[in-house]
């Protein structure tokens, strides 16, 4: 049964799209079967892996709002082993759209049921907003990935963050991990980062990932040609540092079945 990591912030420009194609390509490089899925209206982890948006591909919304599975929708990327679900400008409506459908938080997690089996990991890219959007693949999420980038305001809107998390572990009765919080656009030159990551690691300890993303313009030039950084420039500080971060989780996941596979 594959995990399902939603890689949400309500902030925009804070690396969740650069994450999700990073990581995920990432986690494939272990010989594993990854799934992204683009559930952001700007689609850019559809065009940062390289698919092209053509009129009348299906996409998330027709599996969340339609008649077609979610496995009907997915797309090979030319990344072994990673697959994504697309999306286009459509899925502006689906807030909308789901106010009045019956257990509308519901729509993901019951489209990936079917298919989690056949994937290690599921990454599901979230907008910029904590919407009907984000609420659905906080839902059918195992973890929340939270990416910060190390500026000013930083910590202001975590706080809304965990606050729904909570809210959406009590109100579906759902055991919502946090995955980690990773330090994005991290640049050890200047004070305000170092300072930013110190009160982060002070505030949240060990929920913050010891991996950090550098600000780099590799990472940034990577997804105009559709690629991972991985294709793009295996031997830059982005590429390497995803491969830690993936690594990270890996080992954050064995030591978690290892104790739990312990008698109490």
């Amino acid at each position: 049964m594959g995990k399902v990591i939603a890689i949400a912030n309500q902030k925009g420009g804070v690396g969740k799209t650069t994450t999700a194609i990073n990581l995920g390509a990432s986690l494939a490089a272990n010989d594993l079967r990854v799934l992204v899925i683009d559930a952001d209206p700007q689609g850019n982890s559809t065009t940062g892996l390289g698919i092209a948006k053509r009129p009348g591909m299906p996409t998330l919304y027709d599996a969340l709002l339609g008649d077609a599975s979610l496995d009907s929708i997915i797309c090979e990327t030319s990344f072994p082993g990673l697959d994504l679900a697309p999306a286009d400008k459509n899925l502006v409506g689906a807030n909308i759209e789901l106010v009045d459908i019956e257990r509308r938080e519901f729509r993901l997690a019951g489209r990936l049921a079917p298919i989690r089996p056949k994937y290690h990991y599921i990454l599901i890219d979230c907008p910029p907003a904590l919407d009907l959007l984000t609420l659905n693949a906080l839902v059918a999420a195992d973890s929340v990935l939270i990416p910060i980038q190390c500026e000013f305001f930083a910590l202001e809107g975590i706080s809304e963050l965990m606050d729904t998390i909570d809210r959406v572990r009590e109100a579906f009765d759902h055991p919502l991990q946090i995955e980690g919080i990773l330090l994005t656009m991290y640049d050890d030159r200047t004070n305000l980062t170092r300072q930013v990551a110190q009160d982060l690691r002070e505030f949240f300890g060990d929920e913050v990932f010891k991996t950090v993303i550098p600000r780099s313009i590799r990472l940034a030039e990577a997804p105009s040609f559709g690629q991972p950084i991985l294709v793009y420039d295996v031997r830059s500080r982005g590429a390497e540092s995803y491969i830690r971060l993936a690594k990270e989780i890996l080992e954050n996941d064995q030591t978690y079945r290892e104790s739990a596979s312990r008698p109490r």
